[in-house]
């Protein structure tokens, strides 16, 4: 079967004249705008075919007699871009913000032959949204080419400022800049807002916050046409940002989301170059100006890492290379059922900090290796006098131990060596048989925890004997953690020093299924067995 890089839910063709304002908006944009620089400068601009395929679907309306007065007027109330780096996603995210700005963008009736009519937006504000002002940089740098000396300028009476674009006669409306950082981003009437990059929106610069504001923002006069549009490369599957969100909802079949996506053919060899250059063109269809033949070396580069060339020129959703354990291997060892119950025999695994990082316990099934999470206590970055509770880290610990039959507690010993001194003492001591229960494993031990680790990986590739109950924040933690390499073997860290993105429960999980190991060794799990009917 041939490969088909529209890989979104792009229509095939394009629609009736009658059922969009996407000619009239094309026809608007060849005589108010220019090309802001290259060989055509200053000349009307030019959509390519594909640009103007995604437009025309993009302002496809409604059919009138569905439409109530509470409802988006637009076929697609959400609308997502996913293409290569270079492709040109930053020349149409400015041509749209002028479209939205001055443009015949919402519609307006239909003339004496049916055809909808096109009108500019009464008070328009029209917002372009990055996770910083930086970011939004290029694409404002580009909306100021396409307006200066163009006839929008003159006819419109453009005031085209370096922050904001507005009227010279003082009327309402404007094209403005914001970021998760700018004052009064609650509130706020958009009647348009981009979202750029959001492969970038993630937890830990705030971006799901700020892109659910927006949305809200937006939907207060949704009936009147306003929407948020966004534009992505391809994500990172570990890092949940905005643009996994919006691909998983695709995935879903949401009927009001038009999830446009051009990847690449799948390269296994990525020093077949002819393959590479196959692929390369197909994620980047008629863009012209791409040097794809020149990005073919990029395949093969030392300084590009693999999973960036998948990402970022074919366009194909790849986690980091260095990535421990990526989604949607850990997703599949979840397991709904058998759930865990109070008098199951566990091991624990105990990873601590007082003020620098997370407190975990994470807790191991022995019979299945089924991994809970028992405790944790994340840092608040917002709070610079933030520290664990020790309190609630020892209930929790004490109450695991009486909720269910604790056999073996490997723990992390860094700040911790005189509570963990208590608990090996208590539990001993609650032991019917007075067996040592709690043990250190300081991370000092470089070539036990880089075996505990090795053995953690290869049980969740093989999904042998270990599984998961489902919970969120672990899984956060695990895909989270990135490796590193040691003379005596693999080691799992942060993505960086200062990174906000916490692993305390992957190193808790990994310390938990090490413990379950050592008890099953000791010998200390009962195995139930199901009574046999005895025949005569």
């Amino acid at each position: 079967m041939d490969w088909e890089p529209q890989t979104g839910n792009l229509p095939k063709g394009v629609p009736h004249p009658k059922d969009t304002l996407g000619y009239q908006i094309l026809r608007w944009c060849e005589t108010y705008i220019v090309h802001p620089d290259g060989r055509h400068a200053g000349e009307p601009w030019q959509f390519t075919a594909e640009q103007k395929r995604f437009i025309l679907w993009a302002y496809a309306i409604k059919d009138e007699a569905t439409v109530t007065e509470e409802d988006s007027p637009w076929l697609y109330r959400e609308v997502s871009l996913r293409r290569s780096k270079g492709w040109g996603k930053t020349p149409l995210l400015a041509a749209l913000a002028i479209i939205e700005f001055i443009g015949p963008c919402r519609f307006g009736g239909r003339d004496d032959k049916g055809m909808p009519i096109g009108i500019p937006v009464p008070l328009p504000v029209v917002q372009i949204a990055a996770t910083s002002l930086d970011q939004t940089e290029q694409t404002r740098d580009m909306i100021r080419g396409m307006l200066s000396e163009s006839p929008a300028e003159h006819v419109y009476g453009l005031d085209i400022g370096k922050e904001r674009i507005q009227f010279l006669d003082g009327r309402p409306g404007r094209i403005e800049p914001v970021a998760s950082s700018s004052r009064g981003l609650e509130g706020a009437r958009p009647t348009f807002v981009i979202c750029d990059e959001t492969h970038h929106w993630v937890s830990s610069n705030g971006g799901p916050t700020v892109f659910e504001t927006l949305q809200r923002n937006a939907d207060k006069t949704m009936a009147d046409g306003s929407r948020l549009m966004q534009t992505t490369n391809a994500f990172n599957p570990n890092e949940e940002s905005v643009a996994q969100r919006t691909y998983e909802k695709f995935l879903q079949d949401f009927p009001e989301l038009l999830y446009d996506c051009r990847e690449g053919a799948p390269v296994e060899d990525l020093t077949d170059s002819e393959a590479v250059l196959a692929a390369l063109r197909d994620a980047y269809g008629d863009s012209y100006w791409a040097p794809v033949t020149g990005l073919v070396s990029k395949a093969t580069d030392p300084l590009t890492p693999k999973a960036v060339f998948y990402r970022f020129y074919c366009n194909q959703i790849m986690e980091s290379a260095d990535n421990w354990i990526d989604k949607y291997t850990w997703e599949s060892l979840f397991d709904r059922n058998d759930p865990i119950k109070p008098g199951d025999q566990i091991a624990i695994g105990f990873d601590g900090s007082l003020r620098s990082d997370s407190t975990a316990i994470v807790g191991c099934r022995l019979r299945d290796g089924k991994l809970f999470l028992i405790h944790i206590q994340e840092k608040d970055e917002r709070d610079e006098d933030w520290q664990v509770n020790p309190f609630l880290v020892d209930r929790a610990m004490r109450l695991a131990n009486e909720t269910y039959k604790v056999e073996w507690v490997y723990c992390d010993p860094n700040q911790w060596q005189n509570q963990i001194g208590f608990w090996s003492l208590d539990f001993k001591e609650l032991d019917k048989e007075g067996r040592d229960i709690v043990f250190e494993f300081p991370p000092q031990r470089v070539k036990q925890m880089a075996a505990a680790i090795e053995r953690f990986h290869t049980a969740v590739l093989l999904g042998n004997e270990i599984c998961h109950d489902g919970d969120k924040i672990l899984r956060q933690h695990i895909t989270n953690a990135v490796t590193f390499e040691v003379p005596q073997g693999v080691l799992i860290t942060k993505e960086s020093k200062g990174s906000k993105k916490k692993i305390d429960a992957a190193m808790a999980a990994v310390l938990a299924y090490a413990a379950r190991g050592e008890a099953i060794a000791d010998g200390r799990m009962k195995i139930r067995r199901k009574a046999r009917m005895r025949t005569y």
